[in-house]
């Protein structure tokens, strides 16, 4: 028996069972949009989203999401090529550390923030007495609580890409004399960074939606802390119609992210 064509092939109708569940599963995850997009008072956006609550907590969103990706980026890389590189004791461990706050509940990661660099944390009570800092309640404690929760996005995609690539070009380069500093940053790096630009985007997305970790060690403090997932917590009590201007906007922004990457990252893990 021949083969069958894989124009033929794509033309199998599903099973009928398998069509309405997964039409189920859509309609779950695009009702609840429906419904935003509906509640929106459209004649009224542009004023909603001038207000001052809106502006401040975008202004935050933006500035510590893009600091956390960044910080992110100066620690990931390096963490994400020792554990695709190096085979230490314990690696198996660090790595469970590093990705344990995809998986953690962020106000549990927010706890143990205010645990360890809290004014009377483990680290927080020195780092206070030698230097005065205080990170809760601060824009920098914004920036750390994103960073703890988006960080492993870009280890596990850049993580990925290290182990998958031909590793045939490095070696050629070092055999031609080149520096191990001059291997990774003319073969290594260009070699991954598809993956390694879509892990600072998710990274960046992650952080820019960051909510629990954020309000247990930084709290929600207009002008100060209150990032937009903030902002649209408290309005929900207050104003309705800010908060669905907001979730909005965060939606548009995420949903933008997600198709400018499309199957990329799934594709390089």
């Amino acid at each position: 028996m021949s083969p069958t064509p894989a124009s033929a092939r794509g033309r199998t109708r599903p099973p009928l069972l398998l069509v309405i569940l997964a039409s189920a599963g859509i309609a779950l995850f695009l009702l609840p949009f429906a419904g935003l997009v509906a509640r929106t008072p459209w004649a009224r956006l542009p004023e909603l989203l001038a207000g001052d609550v809106v502006t401040d907590a975008l202004r935050i969103s933006a500035v510590t999401s893009l600091s956390a990706a960044a910080i992110s980026l100066v620690l990931g890389v390096p963490l994400a090529w020792l554990l695709a590189r190096v085979d230490f004791p314990g690696r198996a461990f660090v790595r469970g550390i590093v990705t344990l706050p995809l998986v953690l509940p962020p106000v549990v990661g927010g706890a143990a923030l205010l645990f360890a660099l809290g004014r009377r944390g483990l680290v927080g009570a020195p780092l206070d007495q030698v230097t005065g800092l205080v990170l809760p309640f601060s824009t920098w404690g914004v920036v750390l609580a994103n960073t703890f929760v988006a960080m492993p996005f870009l280890v596990i995609t850049v993580e990925g890409a290290l182990r998958n690539m031909d590793r045939r070009y490095e070696h050629a380069a070092a055999s031609l004399g080149a520096h191990r500093w001059t291997v990774l940053r003319r073969v290594t790096l260009p070699m991954i960074a598809p993956s390694l630009a879509a892990g600072a985007v998710l990274t960046w997305a992650r952080a820019f939606g960051e909510f629990g970790a954020t309000i247990t060690f930084a709290g929600n403090l207009q002008g100060r802390t209150q990032t937009l997932p903030l902002a649209v917590f408290v309005a929900l009590e207050r104003d309705r119609d800010t908060a669905v201007a907001i979730s909005l906007v965060m939606v548009a922004v995420s949903l933008l992210v997600l198709v400018a990457l499309r199957d990329r990252w799934w594709r390089m893990r």
